[in-house]
Formats: C-alpha cells, structure tokens, sequence
C-alpha cells in the first residue's frame, strides 16, 4: 500500500527506512521523499513511526 502517493512510497519501503535507523518522519523524507510533496502523508509516517517505536521497545 501507498503511503505517499506524490513519490510513490510504499509502507514497506518506509518499514525499511525506519528498520535502517530513520526515527522521524523529516528522516524518512531525506531517504525516499515521502512527506516532502503535499504533505497529506505526515500523519500516516508518524503513525508508522510511533508503531515502530512501540515494536522495538516491546522486544527489548
């Protein structure tokens, strides 16, 4: 699934992002630019990164 349509970013390209190390959503941008065109998509990265997040935390 799309996460940003004005790049054409995936949900697993940004999964990937984040597994490489990005932690916020001006990072992911940098890397793919999603969040840079419209803007309508920031609130979805950072859903994604707040259940990244979450999922590193929970295997520690």
């Amino acid at each position: 699934m799309f996460v940003c349509i004005c790049k054409a970013v995936t949900e697993e390209e940004v999964q990937e992002h984040l597994d490489d190390g990005a932690d916020t959503a001006d990072a992911i941008g940098e890397r793919c630019g999603a969040g840079w065109g419209c803007g309508t998509c920031v609130n979805r990265l950072d859903e994604l990164l707040c259940a990244h997040a979450v999922g590193k935390r929970e295997a520690a």
